[in-house]
């Protein structure tokens, strides 16, 4: 099933499951001449009720799963993030926190931690939170790590009615936002559908179904080196950022995942597209194997981001890297705080540092977007080290 491209194989149990989730496309295909849109695939693989990629009982973060997020990587993360929310909570007077998707829970652990110590803790912690069994994940590790704030962590199946004044957080979210796959040729402008050749999964081009995807690649005026140019739209967003937009009142969303401008984005040389898989640390281009039990993703265009958020009356406060907004927020000094005199500890701390903003490692590749509601002029410290808005 997988050795094509050198990957671990599958139990059969998670065999058996992946099934089970192909069949449910299968039949959901048949209405449409056996063709799924990718955003259609890509959006059952991920959040299909008890057999999608989010929404099943399998290991995802950490060690065991399939990949490692910032937070897992190090306490260092969350608590350079617990500067900038305690910098705005302070500026607010008062506010909470909503975080979208909390993986393990470990970030918002250790978010609130840093926060005590600043004597800035928000009035409540609030989780979006799709998956049950994620939900379950993060109520185990937010009990254990922070028990007594623990009445102060609410979880939520959809935004709230009533818009906020705080902090909203989305942490490798949007990457993880179904996606349209088109092609631009000779021919004109062609979308990727997801068929079926036999018992296997295969492409198949055809005339897109969405006029807004003609309309955005339209727009988007793509210049080709070679005879097609494949890439991704995400055509969720501008509805995404009309959601959070209506729900916070004053305040900052902070995105954090890894994309680029759209000039780099839809760069001529990047013909490809930026589409993703991971599975057991291992990453991969081929989303059409192992349905349901790997992760796929695509980078954000950012600019796109912006464009979305101005349209919402969000101003754009800031946009640079990981490595920039850690260290403006005091990375090294809070890795000085914890660093103790034994040589292992230092070299851990510092391989931790590494990882997270090393241009080769996360420090380039994710960016950090700020979008602000009625907090002018406030210079937030994330950004003050370096500020890329102007590449928007």
């Amino acid at each position: 099933m997988v050795s094509s491209i050198n990957l671990p194989q599958p139990d059969e149990q998670a065999l058996a499951h992946s099934e089970k989730l192909l069949q449910i496309m299968r039949t959901e295909a048949a209405t449409n001449a056996g063709l799924l849109t990718f955003a259609r695939y890509m959006e059952l693989a991920l959040y299909t009720p008890n057999l999608g990629y989010y929404s099943a009982g399998l290991h995802k973060f950490g060690e065991q799963g399939d990949f490692v997020t910032a937070p897992e990587i190090s306490p260092l993360f969350a608590q350079c993030l617990a500067q900038q929310c305690s910098q705005v909570l302070q500026t607010l007077g008062e506010g909470e926190i909503l975080e979208f998707g909390a993986g393990s829970g470990i970030m918002a652990a250790d978010l609130l931690l840093a926060l005590e110590r600043e004597n800035q803790l928000p009035s409540h912690y609030s989780i979006l939170e799709v998956s049950a069994d994620l939900r379950q994940r993060q109520q185990q590790t937010l009990q254990t790590r922070v028990p007594h704030l623990f009445d102060r962590i609410y979880w939520l199946d959809q935004l709230p009615a009533q818009p906020l004044t705080g902090v909203i957080l989305a942490n490798e979210v949007l990457d993880a936002m179904p996606v349209q796959r088109f092609r631009v040729d000779d021919a004109g402008i062609h979308e990727f559908y997801v068929t079926w050749e036999g018992d296997q999964l295969a492409w198949q081009l055809g005339k897109p179904q969405d006029l807004r995807l003609v309309e955005k690649v339209q727009e988007l005026a793509l210049e080709r080196t070679g005879e097609h140019y494949d890439s991704e739209v995400n055509l969720l967003l501008p509805g995404w950022l009309k959601s959070v937009s209506a729900c916070l009142e004053r305040g900052l969303v902070l995105l954090i995942d890894y994309g680029f401008p759209r000039a780099e984005f839809y760069h001529p040389d990047r013909s490809m597209g930026t589409l993703m898989c991971h599975y057991r640390h291992l990453a991969h281009p081929n989303p059409l194997i192992l349905t349901g039990l790997q992760d796929i993703t695509a980078h954000v265009d950012f600019t796109a981001v912006a464009e979305a958020a101005l349209a919402n009356k969000l101003k754009v406060a800031g946009f640079t890297s990981q490595a920039a907004f850690l260290l403006g927020c005091g990375l090294l000094d809070l890795a000085t705080a914890i660093m103790t005199e034994s040589e292992s500890s230092q070299i851990k701390i510092s391989q931790q540092i590494q990882k997270l903003t090393s241009p080769n490692e996360m420090g380039e590749l994710f960016k950090v977007m700020a979008l602000s509601r009625g907090l002018e002029p406030l210079n937030l410290r994330g950004f003050a080290m370096q500020d890329r808005r102007q590449r928007l």
